[in-house]
């Protein structure tokens, strides 16, 4: 994909969503339950969309939250909903009509309070923490919804589901609301329960609550805060217009860290924003184009970093080397966390999904740590996270989390605050900045060229690839038993760290491997790749894994 010639610049006003047209569509738009692309689809996050292509519009949330309450009572959850929002436009309508259907129905609503937002992991810790303390003998376990289409552009909506672990719900799950909630849109909304915003709002069922503090209060418990503090290190913040932007303040007060914003702006249509490398406002915290105004901070403070809307995800930014690729900062960061938390057990599992680079299984073979490769989708991680038996769990687009200092459960979503603050204590303790850090670990191993390509792809072409996948997949299949020189030594459709379907290929050889896949929320087709002998080797094995794929959908 060419790089768009405004990428990194400010956006300007042609570039920006028409918010009036976008909440009125949200409203007035029905979706035809006819178009695949107007159903309710849940992907690796929940279902995602845009009112303006009838993708994301009242009727999908009034649909969904039912269908979630139904689940709910199937599964005898009666504990209280933690109800989570960040600052897209879209998200304080989807919250409204949540709202009207959850009170409806008699469910028991908490929200923060003064109409503040809430990020993803605010609301998987409040999960945690509610069901750890519950009367054994009277079970009632809470469990929470999220409105927020992450990293999207301003003119998406998005919604997802956390069940009582905390984390993202799993897939059949997720298929089971879907399809009771397309159910929903195609019997017009007969059987969804409603009750107006106004009286739902007012009722005794919504709890608003301070959801800062008692997250921020137990930050220490998973990050060496006193550490932090101690050192005198000071932070840049930019929060990029999302969800956790009232947070800083208080960490910094509360652990006397010296922290500054560099930008304080909440706007819906996210004018502030460098565009991505395609052109178009995207808050990916991982993209050099899109944090181009923190980078220009760089040399200002001893580390920046930046979280997207709902805080889900990281991007770290170190003086005088940049913005860390995603896979750089989680080797050092499970290099640092296993060399200095002493009260975890050696048996702790290190979980990484199967596109992130191969530097992190180098690392965990240097400390002799066992390693699970799963599919895309930190789902994959919530169980171990929640009996503590992983350590870890990482994914290459920026999203992770990890266990407290003690080894037990901190939360089992993605926490950009905690691997934020882990690269000051990283720094705070080892005079190292985490980019520093990565060179040493290149040094041990070998220099990683790691390179993910985004490609537009029709819905017949997914369709044809999961075909493909059903039959067994091997180098007959592709068509060579050689990749970039190097002889092929295994074709995976399946994790090696759970045999669960991977939902595409991979493809390794002795120093380098590609994965192939459609993308679960948005409508391309992604090929990773990466080397440990060059860049031309690199784009080479892009290049053969490209021909590969487009022989087997031809």
């Amino acid at each position: 994909m060419s790089i768009h010639e405004r990428a990194g610049l400010v956006a300007e006003q042609q570039d920006l969503v028409n918010i009036p047209k976008l909440m009125s569509h949200y409203f007035c738009i029905k979706p035809d339950i006819k178009l695949d692309e107007q159903k309710v689809s849940f992907g690796t996050s929940g279902h995602r969309g845009s009112s303006l292509k009838g993708s994301f519009n009242q009727a999908h949330i009034l649909a969904i939250t039912q269908a979630v309450i139904d689940h709910r009572n199937g599964a005898g959850i009666t504990g209280p909903l933690y109800l989570g929002i960040d600052t897209h436009g879209l998200s304080q309508a989807a919250f409204i009509t949540a709202i009207e259907v959850l009170v409806a129905n008699e469910i028991n609503v908490i929200i923060h309070r003064d109409d503040g937002f809430t990020p993803t992991p605010v609301v998987s810790h409040s999960i945690i923490q509610a069901n750890k303390q519950l009367d054994a003998l009277k079970p009632a376990l809470a469990d929470g919804l999220i409105i927020t289409p992450s990293h999207n552009p301003p003119q998406d909506g998005g919604i997802k589901y956390n069940p009582p672990h905390g984390g993202p719900a799993e897939g059949e799950i997720t298929k089971w609301i879907e399809q009771k909630a397309n159910y929903y849109l195609g019997d017009g909304l007969k059987g969804v329960k409603r009750l107006d915003y106004a009286y739902a709002i007012a009722s005794p069922l919504v709890k608003a609550e301070d959801l800062i503090m008692p997250y921020v209060d137990d930050l220490d418990s998973v990050i060496d805060m006193q550490a932090i503090s101690d050192s005198g290190i000071s932070i840049g913040v930019d929060p990029l217009g999302g969800s956790g932007i009232h947070y800083w303040s208080k960490i910094a007060k509360r652990y006397d860290v010296d922290i500054s914003l560099v930008n304080t702006r909440i706007d819906p249509s996210f004018s502030f924003m460098p565009l991505d490398k395609d052109g178009k406002i995207r808050m990916d915290c991982s993209s050099p184009y899109a944090m181009a105004g923190l980078l220009k901070q760089q040399d200002n403070f001893d580390l920046c970093i930046g979280n997207d809307p709902d805080y889900d995800r990281h991007g770290i930014v170190c003086p005088g080397s940049g913005l860390m690729n995603p896979n750089h900062f989680l080797a050092v960061a499970i290099d640092y966390l296993v060399t200095h938390r002493p009260n975890w057990a050696d048996s702790l599992i290190i979980g990484k999904t199967l596109v992130s680079s191969a530097m992190i299984d180098k690392v965990c073979a240097q400390h002799v740590k066992p390693l699970c490769e799963v599919p895309v989708g930190f789902k994959w991680f919530v169980d171990g996270l929640a009996d503590a038996s992983f350590a870890f769990g990482g994914e290459e687009s920026a999203g992770a989390a990890f266990l407290r200092r003690d080894g037990t459960t901190w939360c089992t979503d993605k926490d950009g605050f905690i691997l934020a603050l882990l690269a000051a204590e990283i720094l705070a303790v080892t005079g190292q900045t985490p980019a520093k850090r990565y060179q040493e670990l290149v040094a041990l191993h070998g220099e990683s060229f790691y390179k993910r390509v985004d490609s537009p792809v029709q819905a017949d072409k997914k369709a044809k690839f999961a075909q493909v996948l059903k039959n067994d997949v091997n180098t007959r299949t592709l068509g060579t038993e050689i990749l970039a020189g190097e002889s092929i030594l295994t074709v995976l459709t399946k994790a090696p760290g759970n045999k669960a379907d991977i939902g595409g290929i991979k493809v390794i050889t002795e120093n380098a491997w590609f994965a192939a896949r459609p993308s679960g929320t948005e409508a391309l087709f992604k090929i990773y790749g990466e080397s440990f002998i060059s860049l031309a080797h690199l784009e080479q094995v892009i290049d053969e894994a490209q021909a590969m794929i487009d022989a087997l959908l031809s």
